[in-house]
């Protein structure tokens, strides 16, 4: 899917590691939300509140899921996905587009 219908976007801006990240929420009308965003070159970790699916659609980066002693590696057309209350460590190699996917 290239583009998502009948949706509302938070205007404002989620800007994360100083400008290293930075996404859009989109609302849609069944109640769930996803976000749309870059991340430029750098080492970056995240926590999760809930589970999540990464969805790369543009760029090339490594992921080291919490726990986990190896990265690997995702580029567009790929996903990887997170458990809640858990973390995961991105290095972005190249401007990498995302969308996240919660619940």
């Amino acid at each position: 899917m290239s583009s998502f219908e009948n949706v509302s976007v938070v205007k404002k801006a989620n800007v994360y590691f100083d400008g290293k990240c930075v996404s859009h929420t989109v609302k849609f009308p069944d109640g769930s939300r996803k976000s749309v965003g870059v991340i430029f070159p750098s080492v970056l970790t995240f926590n999760t509140g809930e589970p999540e699916v990464m969805e790369i659609t543009g760029g090339k980066c490594r992921v080291k899921l919490k726990g986990a002693t190896e990265w690997k590696i995702y580029s567009a057309g790929q996903s990887f996905s997170v458990p809640a209350n858990s973390a995961f460590e991105i290095e972005a190699l190249e401007p990498l587009d995302y969308v996240c996917h919660f619940g």
